[in-house]
């Protein structure tokens, strides 16, 4: 029997976490191949790091921090990456299109809110991340998360309720 090497453990948490880590960029970037990309250059930039500082069990949320990162960094700059020939062909795939179009309604809700309060929100629904978890990634206590949690979900059902009532 082989005996099971680090990186096995590490390739294996990150294959594990792949489609999360994208859907966490996708639902900030708007953009599927964006936040794709974005990931991989995640990805790169945690492989080329001393593994040895980072604990196991921290490597999950490491990787998402760097994520977070990189989002913000390109919503700040405002840059897009376009990579676009034309002979690309353009997949319309009915599924990509609803998960634009549950982005854009998801998104347009919480861009009401403050930037603070819906970061965690989409965190703990979106990425289905732990208040733990977001704690280390935002480096903010956990009491701290779970209050602007709970304060933007109370403005996002007064935001519903306004809405049904127009």
């Amino acid at each position: 029997m082989f005996k099971k090497t680090k990186y096995d453990t590490i390739s294996e948490l990150i294959e594990s976490n792949l489609d999360y880590l994208v859907s966490f960029a996708f639902f900030r970037l708007g953009n599927r191949v964006e936040a794709e990309d974005l990931v991989h250059d995640a990805i790169l930039r945690f492989l080329e790091k001393n593994k040895n500082d980072i604990k196991p069990e921290s490597i999950r949320q490491y990787l998402f921090r760097i994520v977070h990162n990189l989002c913000s960094d390109r919503i700040r700059t405002g840059t897009k990456e376009l990579n676009l020939n034309d002979d690309m062909e353009i997949e319309d795939k009915a599924e990509d299109i609803l998960d634009l179009e549950e982005a854009d309604r998801i998104n347009v809700c919480l861009e009401s809110l403050p930037c603070h309060e819906s970061e965690i929100i989409r965190m703990k629904v979106i990425d289905n991340l732990s208040f733990v978890e977001i704690s280390k990634i935002l480096y903010i206590p956990q009491s701290t998360v779970k209050s602007r949690f709970k304060s933007g979900l109370d403005k996002l059902r007064k935001l519903v309720i306004n809405k049904k009532m127009s």
